[in-house]
């Protein structure tokens, strides 16, 4: 999840409606009782998700058959493209403008409007829901160890957990939601390439490309401490535009943004000078102007701002699986060929079970965005999508963080985040990556968290 937001947009720092989601006063409810996390591994998964399926029988039972490479399929290793599990499938349906109404219950209002705006080129292909992919043993073992000690600190703007996975996986408040989405199990580290293009209403494209790495304090099955400190630390290098051309940045995200802060320095090759950004994130502009610095992939940064409402669960259609947004015969020019939005054939979505969780502004505090509605995935606690409102109350982005399982790391990884502005017509894609090397995802000892600093940039600089 930490991803090259926290070298840029996602480094950003981020009257009660119910007294679960006050920040005021937030009691320790994180602890569940020792009887109701024995249901982790039985009715629910380690990660706190419902096992069964619905009665429906269109969400299937959790499997999770498969950890790591699924067998009898190719795939080189670390570092090469993912081979696709489901490449022989075919859409159910494809939900369209014209019978939208037939699946409105489950559909987010971003869809919805996204469907109305684009009639003739917006469409979301639904395919079979899989629930096949498991976590390792040691990240299970912490999420158990978490039910059952880890809870909020210092007004819901800290946690005291376990690092190695999301700290709540029973949720009993908005709060606790926001910080498995932000801090869940993850890869240790992110090496790679991202490009990012800025699509204007008229489909002509700015281009922005950047190299960045991150490693995270706590994937470390050897060292599984207490969330204290710092829980990522990234570089970023802009390699375009040229104006950008060597602009470095160094980021280090907290458990804590009570008594500690998200630190950000940058390098600029004009003044050849290292300055702190202080007051980074919130809803200081993002890539193209259309998105915010907190909106990386949905969210990220500090929860101050808000209170937060856990709404429940719903079951929603989701981008999922979607590795035909990773093939590296996927040109971005066939990606990016439609306006308003990226070509709905080489997207992939699922109906899946969902948190839904509800951010309203605080009294005295200001953002773009006064409402803004979330929805995780109940199974690897990734935001899989986001609604944004405005001032009014009228509903104005929306977002979609495709995901796929990396058999390499063992875990879920959010690759390709599309923003969408309904107002403007414009839309950004960040984290295209299929005209780069495939990014690298497993630890191999080379990134350690003292080579992150300031003094980082100065040397990179020179």
């Amino acid at each position: 999840m930490f991803s090259k937001y926290y070298a840029g947009a996602a480094a950003a720092a981020a009257a009660c409606t119910l007294a679960m989601t006050c920040l005021v006063s937030v009691p320790a409810w994180a602890k569940v009782s020792a009887e109701e996390a024995a249901k982790l591994g039985n009715q629910l998964t380690c990660q706190g998700a419902e096992k069964a399926g619905n009665a429906e029988g269109t969400i299937p039972e959790y499997s999770g058959k498969w950890l790591g490479k699924p067998s009898g399929l190719a795939y080189a290793g670390t570092g090469t493209p993912y081979t696709d599990p489901y490449a022989d499938e075919k859409p159910l349906y494809v939900i369209t403008a014209s019978n939208m109404e037939q699946y409105a219950a489950k559909l987010t209002d971003g869809q919805k409007a996204l469907l109305k705006k684009y009639p003739d080129t917006f469409n979301l292909p639904i395919y079979k829901t899989h629930r096949d992919w498991a976590y390792p043993q040691w990240i299970c073992d912490v999420s158990k160890k978490n039910a059952v000690t880890a809870e909020l600190v210092d007004d819901g703007l800290g946690i005291k957990a376990t690092n190695g996975s999301s700290p709540f996986p029973i949720p009993k408040s908005g709060l606790e939601l926001v910080w498995n989405m932000t801090v869940p199990a993850a890869s240790p580290r992110e090496v790679g390439t991202f490009d990012t293009a800025v699509v204007n209403p008229s489909g002509g494209i700015s281009w922005a490309r950047e190299f960045h790495k991150i490693v995270l304090s706590k994937a470390d099955p050897k060292n599984r401490v207490e969330t204290t400190g710092s829980a990522a630390w990234s570089y970023g290098e802009k390699l375009v535009p040229q104006r950008d051309k060597g602009t470095l940045t160094y980021a280090r995200v907290p458990y804590n943004y009570k008594s500690d802060f998200l630190d950000v320095w940058q390098y600029s090759p004009g003044t050849r000078r290292v300055r702190q950004l202080p007051n980074y994130g919130f809803d200081q502009p993002g890539p193209g102007g259309y998105t915010t610095l907190d909106e990386g992939q949905i969210f990220n940064g500090s929860p101050e701002r808000y209170n937060w409402k856990l709404i429940g669960k719903r079951e929603i259609y989701v981008p999922y699986n979607t590795y035909k947004l990773l093939d590296p015969k996927l040109k971005y020019a066939d990606l990016l060929k439609n306006k308003g939005h990226i070509s709905p054939e080489y997207t992939r979505f699922e109906l899946h079970r969902v948190w839904v969780v509800e951010a309203e502004l605080k009294p005295g505090f200001r953002h773009l965005y006064p409402k803004r509605v979330m929805y995780i995935d109940e199974d690897t606690w990734v935001p899989l999508l986001g609604d944004n409102y405005d001032a009014r109350g009228q509903f104005w982005r929306t977002v979609m963080n495709h995901m796929v399982y990396a058999f390499d790391a063992q875990t879920s990884w959010p690759h390709l985040a599309v923003y969408h502005d309904l107002v403007s017509g414009s839309y950004i894609a960040d984290r295209l990556t299929t005209e780069q090397k495939p990014v690298t995802l497993v630890d191999d000892g080379s990134l350690k968290e003292e080579q992150f600093s300031p003094d980082m940039l100065r040397g990179a600089g020179r």
